[in-house]
């Protein structure tokens, strides 16, 4: 496998794939390469699957991983918080 030249080829590479790399990973949840290392270190995405020793992020699972980040302004101790 082709390493990507550039980063004009990570919009150019065909669609849809269920695997991504680190790269279209970060790109697919919107946010850079050094930002997507942090939330895998922090846990708040989850490890890769490995194909032959390629690490590829399972956009499934990168759902999640968006789907649990807060939402801006939102408190989640809120929701715990009985209606007076």
């Amino acid at each position: 496998m082709m390493a990507l030249k550039s980063k004009n080829e990570l919009y150019t590479r065909a669609s849809p794939r269920r695997g991504l790399s680190r790269e279209e990973a970060a790109m697919y949840l919107g946010i850079s390469p050094s930002k997507f290392d942090e939330l895998r270190k922090d846990g708040r995405v989850g490890a890769a699957r490995l194909i032959d020793g390629r690490k590829v992020w399972d956009i499934h699972a990168l759902d999640q991983a968006f789907d649990a980040l807060p939402y801006e302004g939102h408190d989640p101790d809120d929701d715990w918080k009985p209606a007076v």
